[in-house]
């Protein structure tokens, strides 16, 4: 790694990646706390489960949290590489883990307790490798690419999630650990970051009017529309019948190793060219995809 890193250019993305880890973390666990006093929900029912959450003021709180999560995930992906903002996003397992512990009474396993350093460790590593003076953000992304990536994994996602539900409601069978159900909102929530990746490039600085037509047309506000809906009735039916320690720490893990490895690919951004940069950004993603196979599953 060459030269002294711009602080002022990156900085500004590191502090926000923090910050969207905060307000993720909070609003999952605010809302895990609310999905407790609640009747039970179906994903098969998404009407009747907006309607009961949107009457519950505590879960729009926790709502509201990570509204503000998404805010600041659009200015980290403004500055840093994708692969690097995932990296960034992985770590908020460690504050997740601590809220539930402390909030909702989540006492975590041995092999989540041990995952925790190696994803500190893999944090360290990916904020080593960003690149001077904030080179390597990508800006676009061909159209068709992203539609060819996100439309097979938006239906894989579906397809795992019923699968997972209808296993999970058969008769005297195991109950589910909910690593299926982590995984299929990990791959929708892979793709609303490479929307939301897409909508951070949109020219704010032309003014409203240029960045509306520039959005319009566009597959990126569609895209997050339609995860946004999905993601409502799966994730929260999900975390309502799953531990919020094993949920969110499996969706975080898939959706940030899934927006690395492709939305890298689809945006243009290249992996560092130095060695050292080099080798701390694959040991850091690495050891990000550790922290999914530590969990315990069946």
């Amino acid at each position: 790694m060459t030269g002294a890193v711009d602080w002022g250019w990156w900085g500004w993305g590191v502090a926000a990646a923090l910050l969207a880890n905060a307000l993720y973390s909070a609003g999952f666990v605010l809302q895990k706390r609310a999905l407790g006093r609640l009747p039970a929900l179906s994903a098969g029912r998404p009407l009747r489960t907006v309607l009961t959450l949107s009457a519950s003021p505590a879960w729009l709180a926790g709502s509201l949290a990570l509204a503000a999560g998404f805010a600041a995930q659009l200015l980290v992906y403004r500055s840093l590489p994708i692969a690097a903002a995932q990296g960034i996003f992985v770590s908020g397992l460690v504050l997740l883990t601590l809220l539930s512990s402390a909030v909702l009474g989540e006492r975590p396993s041995g092999r989540e307790r041990h995952a925790l350093p190696a994803v500190l460790l893999a944090l360290l590593m990916v904020i080593a490798s960003l690149p001077d003076g904030g080179a390597g953000v990508g800006r676009s992304a061909p159209w068709r690419t992203v539609l060819l990536v996100s439309l097979p994994t938006l239906a894989a996602a579906g397809w795992l999630y019923a699968a997972v539900d209808r296993r999970a409601r058969r008769p005297h069978r195991m109950p589910t650990s909910g690593i299926g159900y982590g995984v299929a909102v990990g791959l929708l929530y892979g793709v609303s970051s490479l929307a939301v990746k897409g909508l951070s490039a949109a020219p704010y600085a032309d003014g409203p009017a240029a960045a509306a037509r520039a959005l319009a047309g566009s597959p990126y506000p569609y895209l997050l529309l339609c995860t946004a809906a999905a993601g409502l009735v799966m994730s929260q039916t999900a975390l309502q019948r799953c531990r919020a320690t094993l949920i969110v720490p499996v969706c975080t893990t898939v959706a940030c190793v899934f927006t690395a490895v492709l939305g890298s690919l689809a945006f243009g951004e290249s992996l560092p060219d130095a060695p050292v940069p080099l080798a701390l950004r694959l040991a850091g993603t690495a050891l990000a995809i550790s922290v999914l196979l530590a969990l315990p599953r069946h």
